[in-house]
């Protein structure tokens, strides 16, 4: 009742000041909330590409051949048998297999426009970490198998570190060696790019040794590759070594690579990317099944012609 009569006693200029308030901060909070609410569901409609991140490949019939006897390694290992099912499902629905160059130039930069014979397929990135033998070994034998059933290829990614390959006349059980790579390059399944030279933590080492591992990756993996391919289609984007980076990482990759990749656990909305030196992955585990993979892979944005961003 005071209050009415307080309201009351206002001059009337007053009290359409206070109307005129009264409703521009409605008008306000309308305009921020219809702003919230676009900049939602345009995050949660943004168009998608997964890229999934393994490691090792190990046979379940065989499980401790090729493989580091040390339990995060063995963890993020992949079996083969579940890695088929999975490449069968996204070679029989389709899916394009983008190799890192491709994912740059069409979805990161958008520097080129999608090909025709692509539209209509969704998109999908295999990464694979560490330059481990078993890429050879069991991965290999299923994507041959795959090749031959469906009559095209699906590409892997692999991001190497060739401070770790196995030498000449010394083969390793646990590691690829150069001509292991050359051999998958040449049947066409094998992109190549770099990881570092020993995987060591770019975060934590001096600006000196952080340059001697992003650029002699490079060097030595485009010296591996000599003849096969053209030098900057070899180890043009790198994964970071734990998927750890900060500011100087960044700062010193981009002396010597397009793009940089995280482990972070998110899916790549590529319309929302703002550094391409901080690409998202999805770890991969022994403990994702491959229908867990599949529906992650279902997420991808099926392209049209209508452009996507």
């Amino acid at each position: 009742m005071e209050r009415l009569v307080w309201f009351k006693s206002l001059p009337p200029m007053q009290i359409r000041r206070n109307k005129t308030l009264s409703f521009l901060l409605r008008i306000l909070s309308g305009f921020f909330a219809l702003l919230l609410t676009t900049f939602i569901l345009s995050y949660i409609t943004a168009p998608k590409v997964p890229i999934l991140g393994f490691h090792g490949i190990y046979d379940r019939n065989q499980p401790n051949i090729g493989m580091i006897q040390n339990p995060i390694a063995k963890r993020m290992s992949y079996p083969m048998q579940d890695m088929e099912i999975l490449l069968d499902y996204l070679l029989s629905h389709n899916y394009w297999f983008l190799s890192a160059q491709e994912l740059y130039e069409f979805f990161i930069t958008e520097n080129q426009e999608i090909p025709p014979e692509h539209i209509g397929q969704k998109p999908i990135v295999l990464s694979f970490d560490d330059s481990y033998k078993t890429i050879n070994t069991n991965l290999l034998p299923v994507l041959e198998k795959l090749e031959a059933r469906y009559g095209k290829k699906a590409k892997a990614i692999l991001f190497l570190n060739p401070g770790t390959f196995s030498k000449p006349g010394h083969p390793s059980t646990t590691y690829l060696s150069c001509e292991d790579l050359r051999v998958g390059f040449t049947k066409g399944f094998y992109d190549i790019q770099s990881h570092g030279l020993t995987h060591k933590n770019l975060t934590q080492i001096a600006a000196p040794d952080l340059h001697i591992e992003l650029a002699q990756a490079q060097t030595q993996l485009r010296d591996c590759m000599a003849g096969l391919a053209p030098v900057g289609a070899i180890a043009a984007h790198i994964a970071y070594p734990y998927g750890a980076s900060n500011r100087q990482v960044e700062k010193a990759a981009a002396q010597y690579y397009s793009s940089g990749f995280l482990y972070n656990s998110k899916i790549l909305r590529f319309c929302w990317l703002k550094n391409r030196y901080a690409i998202s992955r999805l770890t991969v585990n022994r403990e994702k099944s491959a229908e867990r993979l599949i529906q992650m892979a279902e997420k991808s944005t099926l392209l049209t012609h209508k452009p996507p961003c």
